[in-house]
């Protein structure tokens, strides 16, 4: 990488990626409403609007706010999260439980510590919500891994949670520093920088399998996981092997990830994410992103779009 990133250039990648994030999310969220069906999607038919995003987007956008303040401060993100969740959003039950905790006073290492009987989560949450943490610090895919760590273990004390938003933040970090450097990475590229920056887990095991994958959609989502059972290990593989099939086109990116079902606005933000990292907002039609429902006015307040 041959590259300096100056902040404002740093913030501008990360609300790409937000934007690639938010849109998956919104519309992937779509298809839990009774009366839209995916195979629509296909032939480039959408629901009608607005798009409602869910928590995927929320919690990225208290990334994004905590990331425009300048070095990522966990006190403050958590903070965020707190402050601005939204149970209706989508959010489990566990994580509602510790954000309340959150929200009250308690530090977050032990309301995260505390969940699942004080195994903590592996859930998918802090890979959905990473990518924009991930494009902006696209000069470094060591110092993405390092924060993606950080911002995980707010909320996640599992070592597979951790290992997804490890994950998710080098994938994007390698499609924003693709797109600065003019490179079109090879088939797999993505998933074995991902794997090799990801600490020894499950997650890694399915993103060193995605890599050697050369199959329809339907038995990558058989052999990864779609996100069903909504847990990093279940998740990120598979998000991450659309992303790198898909790089160059976000559509199809987000409408593999429908198409295969499970949690699909989950699969289709992190997908968005990493896929908008490398094509910009030019890449994400502007009638889907008129369609999304606005970004919380707080974080419009603060400059984003």
């Amino acid at each position: 990488m041959s590259f300096t990133l100056f902040p404002d250039t740093r913030l501008a990648l990360a609300r790409e990626s937000l934007a690639g994030l938010s849109v998956g999310d919104a519309l992937g969220a779509q298809y839990f409403v009774p009366g839209n069906h995916p195979s629509d999607l296909l032939e480039a038919r959408v629901p009608d609007p607005p798009w409602d995003w869910t928590d995927d987007t929320e919690q990225a956008c208290c990334l994004v706010a905590t990331l425009a303040e300048g070095d990522f401060d966990r006190d403050a993100f958590a903070e965020r999260l707190g402050r601005y969740f939204e149970p209706y959003r989508g959010y489990g039950p566990g994580a509602v439980v510790m954000l309340r905790q959150i929200r009250e006073g308690l530090p977050w290492p032990i309301a995260a510590a505390a969940v699942f009987d004080g195994q903590g989560s592996c859930g998918n949450g802090a890979a959905m919500r990473a990518a924009p943490l991930g494009a902006w610090h696209a000069d470094s895919l060591a110092r993405a891994a390092t924060q993606g760590a950080r911002a995980a273990e707010v909320t996640h004390a599992h070592p597979e949670g951790v290992a997804g938003g490890v994950a998710v933040s080098v994938a994007a970090a390698f499609a924003a520093a693709s797109r600065l450097d003019g490179h079109r990475p090879d088939p797999g590229q993505l998933l074995r920088v991902a794997a090799a920056h990801t600490a020894p887990s499950v997650v890694r095991d399915g993103l060193t399998e995605a890599a050697t994958l050369r199959v329809r959609l339907a038995e990558a989502a058989e052999r990864l996981g779609n996100g069903g059972q909504a847990t990093a290990q279940d998740t990120v593989p598979f998000a991450l092997w659309v992303a790198d099939r898909y790089l160059e086109d976000y559509p199809a990116a987000v409408a593999a990830c429908v198409v295969a079902g499970g949690d699909v606005d989950t699969t289709a933000a992190i997908a968005g994410g990493v896929v908008a990292a490398y094509t910009g907002i030019d890449g994400i039609p502007g009638e889907w992103l008129g369609h999304r429902e606005p970004l919380p006015a707080w974080l419009v307040a603060d400059g984003d779009e």
